[in-house]
């Protein structure tokens, strides 16, 4: 009897351990950002379809979560929060350094188009990094940190 618990025993630790393998390796493909040792799991907006879209009409983003608008070479970006639902933080950046942050962006309060103001870098950027509100001023993310991307 004490063999079978003891086999049994060894048998749970292996199939537990290869459980936690299996999870942290399909994490190590997620696209990641990695800003002053805080990791961001992405989701890529690449083709302009998406990145027009962006996170509008969502009602949340998961925690320690992003979207990231890559664009083909720097340029003077422009955002709006046309249809957001929940405030975020816009990190605007030039290669791997970050140029400029709006913090606490807020949802419009209102549907007129014309009226929704604009968040663009301080330096033209080839990426964007949107995260969820306060997020920057909680991991002290500013201006010049770098962000270390894994695709």
């Amino acid at each position: 009897m004490r063999k079978v618990i003891v086999i049994s025993s060894i048998v749970l630790v292996i199939v537990a351990a290869g459980i936690f393998y299996k999870d942290t390796s399909e994490q190590q493909k997620l696209p990641r950002a990695t800003i002053n040792h805080h990791a961001f799991n992405l989701e890529i907006a690449i083709d302009p379809q998406d990145r027009h879209k962006g996170l509008s009409s969502r009602d949340s983003l998961p925690a320690d979560h992003g979207m990231l608008f890559i664009f083909g070479k720097p340029s003077d970006v422009a955002f709006w929060m046309k249809d957001m639902r929940f405030p975020i933080d816009i990190i605007f950046i030039h290669g791997d350094t970050i140029t400029s942050i709006a913090e606490n962006v807020p949802p419009p309060t209102s549907r007129d188009q014309e009226s929704l103001p604009v968040y663009k870098p301080e330096t033209a950027s080839d990426k964007v990094l949107e995260i969820n509100a306060g997020l920057s001023q909680k991991y002290n993310i500013k201006k010049g940190d770098r962000v270390q991307i894994r695709l």
